[in-house]
């Protein structure tokens, strides 16, 4: 296993991102901070003049809106970045420091077993999430390539298309049109999966972090020896509710950084599941725009997915300290560790969620979205 969250560092170094910044630190963003920002952004004029040339066939109409709403989204993540971008450097040091101490701190133990393993399925599903990415957006680019192939191998003439439904000001289905055209969508292809295989695997890895100092928090208390001298007693008692108040602390600063994110997501994704569905029941009969439009609504709900997998084992983990609580030899405690022990119980009911108004990421608004795209394909077909 790599270093702790170098995929996701790989991701923003090709995006011309560092981590230069202290603490204390804010600098201006420069032209290259904010040209993939720009250059995302240019890809939706082409996009929305494909939609509004071919206005009345619904089916590319659908087709396009697919893609525009997958770079919206694409533009909120790269503004999240941009307007956090200190924020999440400081995270990303702050849990690499945080392993090295439990690394240093539990040579053996069950609080190493925890964050060790967070980090070796944290970087699983980083990379496994950045290869769905990479493989959808691969499968986009070489679709028109093998249908020129085929044509070139069988002798024949066919047409022109882009990777992407987009209509630019000037010929782009003749050369040297196309291929300025094919290689701009291949670049645009290129940043959209840069930032959603860093933002969004960032979010997982944060999570399942979080998860893990809560479940070695936890462990602390469950294993905690009463009684103890009062000395020794007072210093647990000081380490255990700092480590708390922390992981808190990097909840509620997770949930900011990710506000605008979250509540992008669960609105786009509901328009991406109603426009994709349609695409998938209209082309049941071709098995190449099915395994397209099969694998690009696979890749959006994984995205969804991330979220309220991320959030749900957040609110889950920090509602079990107060179990921990309960379980430990409290009752050997003295008096007034029995009262401090109750204020950490009070603390731990309280649930740390992950979300955006009244967007909530868990799996139960996951379910809900899935249940609503089976009701949209029964919808779809009763009506055909």
């Amino acid at each position: 296993m790599g270093r702790l969250f170098q995929l996701q560092e790989y991701c923003l170094r090709a995006m011309a991102h560092r981590d230069d910044m202290d603490s204390t630190e804010d600098r201006a963003l420069s032209l290259k901070h904010i040209s993939s920002l720009i250059f995302v952004v240019s890809a939706q004029y082409p996009l929305i003049s494909y939609a509004a040339y071919n206005r009345n066939d619904m089916e590319k109409v659908t087709a396009c809106l697919s893609v525009v709403f997958t770079n919206m989204l694409t533009v909120i993540k790269i503004c999240t970045f941009l307007a956090n971008r200190r924020h999440f450097w400081e995270m990303m040091r702050r849990f690499r420091k945080m392993h090295e101490q439990t690394s240093e701190t539990h040579k053996i133990g069950e609080a190493l077993d925890y964050v060790a393993e967070a980090n070796k399925v944290a970087f699983f599903l980083g990379r496994a999430y950045c290869l769905s990415c990479g493989l959808t957006g691969l499968y986009f680019m070489l679709g028109p390539l093998v249908k020129i192939g085929a044509c070139l191998w069988h002798g024949t003439t066919c047409d022109k298309e882009l990777p992407m439904p987009m209509k630019f000001p000037f010929n782009d289905l003749e050369s040297p049109g196309y291929e300025i055209c094919f290689l701009y969508t291949v670049l645009v292809t290129v940043v959209v999966v840069a930032y959603a295989s860093a933002v969004d695997g960032l979010f997982i890895s944060f999570a399942i972090n979080l998860r893990a100092h809560f479940q070695t928090l936890q462990a602390q208390i469950e294993n905690w020896e009463f009684p103890l001298s009062q000395q020794d007693t007072q210093a647990r008692l000081k380490s255990i509710v700092d480590y708390h108040v922390l992981l808190h602390s990097l909840s509620r600063k997770l949930r900011s950084m990710y506000t605008s994110t979250v509540m992008g997501q669960f609105v786009i994704t509901s328009l991406q599941v109603g426009v994709i569905i349609y695409q998938l029941v209209t082309n049941m009969d071709s098995v190449m725009d099915l395994l397209l439009y099969a694998s690009f609504f696979g890749s959006i709900m994984l995205q969804l997915f991330i979220y309220c997998y991320g959030g749900e084992i957040i609110k889950a983990e920090s509602l079990q300290v107060d179990t921990a609580v309960r379980l430990s030899n409290w009752h050997l405690a003295s008096p007034k560790t029995r009262t401090a022990l109750s204020l950490i119980i009070i603390q731990s009911q309280k649930e740390v969620l992950i979300r955006a108004g009244f967007f909530v990421a868990s799996l139960a608004n996951f379910v809900g979205i899935c249940r609503t795209a089976l009701s949209l394909i029964t919808l779809i077909k009763s009506i055909e």
